[in-house]
C-alpha cells in the first residue's frame, strides 16, 4: 500500500528506493513492486516511477523527498541530520514505547502530525523525542483527521514534516476494506 499512497499524493514520482538490513529482503520487495500491475501503470501525470534497491540508508535518506519507515526497530534507523529541507518522514512501523525508528532530531526539526493523539503517550519515537527535549506535545500540529479535513500540513516547500502512526482499529479496517474492494 505504501507505493500507491506515495503516488496518490505525489504524481510524477520518479523513483522509489527500498532499503532493508538484509539486502535480499529489499530486493524481494523491490521486485514485487516492479511486478505489481498498479505500480506499473502510469499515474495521472503519466509517470511510471522506477524502483531501486538502496545500498546505503544514510545516502538514500539524504537524497529523498519522502522517507517511509515500516519496521519493528527498537533503535533509530533514520537520523534528523540526514533529512533534507522540505522532506517528509513517515514513521508507521513502531507502535510501542520500546520501539523506535527515528532519533529525536527528526522531531526537533519538523512539523509533526500523528494518526491519533494516543501516539503522544504510547509510541517510543514520540516518547523518546519528548524525554530528550526535542519535542513537546504542545508542538503537535494535528492528527490524521485534521489532515483529512484540510488546512493542516506543509506551510512552505522547505519545511520538514513528520507523520507518526501507531495504528488503530479504524485504520486497519479501512485498509482491509480497500483491499477487499479490489483497490489494493
Amino acid at each position: 500500500l505504501l507505493p500507491e499512497a506515495m503516488r496518490a499524493v505525489r504524481p510524477g514520482l520518479a523513483e522509489v528506493r527500498v532499503w532493508s538490513r538484509r539486502r535480499e529482503a529489499a530486493e524481494t520487495l523491490a521486485a514485487a513492486w516492479r511486478a505489481d500491475a498498479a505500480w506499473a501503470a502510469p499515474d495521472p501525470s503519466g509517470s511510471r516511477p522506477s524502483v531501486a534497491v538502496a545500498a546505503d540508508l544514510d545516502a538514500a535518506v539524504r537524497e529523498a523527498d519522502i522517507v517511509s519507515c515500516a519496521t519493528l526497530a527498537t533503535t533509530p534507523l533514520v537520523h534528523g541530520a540526514w533529512l533534507a529541507p522540505g522532506s517528509h518522514l513517515d514513521l508507521i512501523g513502531s507502535f510501542t514505547p520500546a520501539m523506535r525508528e527515528a532519533d529525536a532530531a527528526c522531531f526537533a526539526q519538523a512539523r509533526v502530525f500523528v494518526d491519533t493523539a494516543e501516539a503522544l503517550t504510547k509510541d517510543g519515537d514520540v516518547l523518546q523525542a519528548i524525554a530528550e527535549g526535542a519535542f513537546a506535545s504542545d508542538r503537535l500540529q494535528g492528527t490524521l483527521a485534521d489532515l483529512a479535513r484540510g488546512g493542516a500540513g506543509r506551510r512552505d516547500a522547505a519545511e520538514r514534516t513528520l507523520f507518526k502512526s501507531v495504528g488503530n482499529a479504524i485504520e486497519d479496517l479501512a485498509a482491509a476494506e480497500w483491499v477487499v474492494d479490489g483497490q489494493g
